[in-house]
């Protein structure tokens, strides 16, 4: 789920209109026909980004794909393919393994959900300085951001599903893809790293007493799964990067007001 809500961003209209459709997709004949009797067919939920603007429809829809298609472990090449057949023929594969995996008693059945999830539009500003003949002259500079969110939720037996949620963030100016390598001044990536390390300790306080100790079994790394907020730049984490499964997926915070002089001006807020 996104870790804010639209309501707290800045209230700038967006000229995005964002919706999700359905994968079309029908589960194999000899799947159904296994499946039907017990009442244990496969659950498929993929979702795809539907937005007036192809190319961020373009760039989330093929990452949901990678998702799919890597969504089971392989022993075959994995297929480097992102289109929608591709993805198809996977979940195929998926669905068949559920039969190939489990026990023939079993009443069980895998889970594969990805879906899309917009978290709204960001419009952050900077001053720049101008000079004319008569002195020296101050104009802000304004960059436009939408963010989205990937989640996903695979399950192939044991004792829970395996989610993940992956952040992306759009410039719509320049119509690329932000990550936090782009949003980093040169050079300052120790520093914001040293920022993340001091949100990763303030969390660890909320979840056990000894810091120390529980950075041993679980230290910390810097994840380059970032999103912008009304307040500053959050990281989110997957299940077991920096705490076991039960605490979830972490997300660390860092206000912009520590992050000046560390990312660009035009990811600083107004």
């Amino acid at each position: 789920m996104g870790c804010f809500s639209l309501l707290s961003l800045s209230a700038n209209a967006s000229t995005l209109i964002s919706s999700t459709e359905y994968i079309d997709y029908e589960l194999p004949k000899t799947v159904q026909d296994q499946c039907y009797k017990k009442s244990n067919c496969p659950e498929i939920e993929v979702k795809y980004l539907k937005t007036n603007h192809d190319w961020i429809n373009n760039i989330v829809n093929a990452r949901i794909n990678n998702l799919v298609i890597n969504s089971k472990p392989s022993e075959s090449p994995v297929n480097k393919s992102t289109t929608i057949k591709a993805a198809k023929l996977a979940i195929d594969d998926f669905a068949r393994s559920q039969f190939k995996d489990m026990p023939a008693d079993s009443s069980g059945s895998y889970s594969l959900l990805v879906k899309p999830e917009y978290l709204g539009h960001v419009q952050q500003g900077h001053v720049q300085q101008g000079h004319v003949q008569q002195g020296s002259t101050k104009s802000t500079q304004t960059e436009d951001f939408e963010l989205f969110e990937i989640n996903s939720y695979v399950f192939t037996g044991g004792a829970h599903g395996m989610p993940l949620s992956e952040y992306l963030i759009f410039d719509v100016n320049s119509k690329k893809q932000v990550t936090l390598a782009d949003m980093l001044q040169p050079g300052k990536q120790s520093r914001f790293k040293a920022l993340a390390y001091q949100a990763y300790k303030e969390w660890v306080k909320t979840v056990d007493e000894d810091v120390s100790n529980y950075e041993k079994n679980w230290p910390f790394t810097l994840s380059d799964n970032v999103t912008l907020t009304d307040k500053g730049v959050n990281i989110r984490y997957q299940h077991y990067d920096i705490g076991p499964y039960a605490y979830g997926m972490p997300v660390l915070s860092i206000p912009y007001a520590k992050l000046s002089g560390i990312i660009k001006p035009s990811f600083l807020a107004k």
